[in-house]
């Protein structure tokens, strides 16, 4: 256990990983963002129902183990490359994060103290522990401040970049779920896929990105629900690599 990373569950060798950036709305007490602490609740500080259908896939066993992020987006965004601006976010939704603006040492110093520890315990599990698949799990926005515009009716997004060796598969048992599936949506994996290009692409392990629409896990009704779903996605899943 870490400030940077909370584990679920056991990983085992030709299992199932689940790994969650954005599972924590946590802010240490030294560290100061600027912002109301009502934003803290809402999606721009985490991914909302995340860390609750983790832990409902751990208990059923869907899944064996979980890795989910210690701190709130805000503080640091796990799920980018080190070195964009957008690891230490100075806006998000169309509010302001001054807490954010720092200096290189300070800069460094946040990475250090949580980037690089998250990253590393992931990839020390993954070279302990190899699984058979990962699941990295999301959850998105109905609809974003700044751009009210978009309409986003998805149930689930199905997310990958290069290997998409598991997303059909995932997309044809989410939709058996009468669910409204976004291949690629509401965002693509193209382009926000960085932990999974890390340790997923980076190490040739079968994956799928999976976003949830927050208001459908915003209680513990929706949570089970979904946590349901996707464990019997994850089996169906598994079966094809299997096979």
């Amino acid at each position: 256990m870490s400030e940077a990373w909370r584990q679920l569950g056991t990983p085992r060798t030709g299992g199932i990983l689940l790994i969650a950036d954005h599972a924590s709305n946590h802010v240490p007490d030294d560290i100061d963002l600027g912002i109301d602490p009502a934003l803290l609740s809402k999606h721009i500080a985490i991914d909302i129902g995340v860390a609750e259908v983790a832990a409902l896939l751990v208990e059923s066993g869907a899944v064996d183990a979980a890795i989910l992020g210690g701190v709130s987006r805000l503080v640091i965004d796990c799920n980018r490359e080190e070195e964009v601006p957008g690891v230490l976010p100075i806006a998000s939704d169309g509010h302001a994060v001054p807490g954010n603006a720092l200096d290189d040492a300070a800069r460094e110093a946040r990475l250090a103290r949580f980037f690089r520890p998250y990253h590393a315990h992931i990839a020390a599990t993954i070279a302990a522990h190899r699984p058979a698949m990962i699941l990295s799990l999301h959850s998105f926005t109905p609809s974003l401040a700044a751009h009210p515009e978009q309409v986003r009716p998805w149930h689930v997004g199905v997310l990958y970049n290069e290997d998409d060796r598991l997303a059909a598969a995932a997309i044809s048992a989410l939709e058996a779920e009468e669910m409204i599936v976004g291949d690629q949506l509401p965002y693509s994996g193209k382009l926000l896929n960085a932990t999974m290009n890390r340790h997923a692409e980076g190490n040739g392990i079968p994956y799928v990105g999976i976003e949830m629409r927050q208001d459908l896990v915003g209680d513990a009704a929706g949570q089970a629900l979904f946590a349901e779903r996707l464990a019997r996605m994850c089996h169906k899943v598994a079966l094809n690599i299997a096979g």
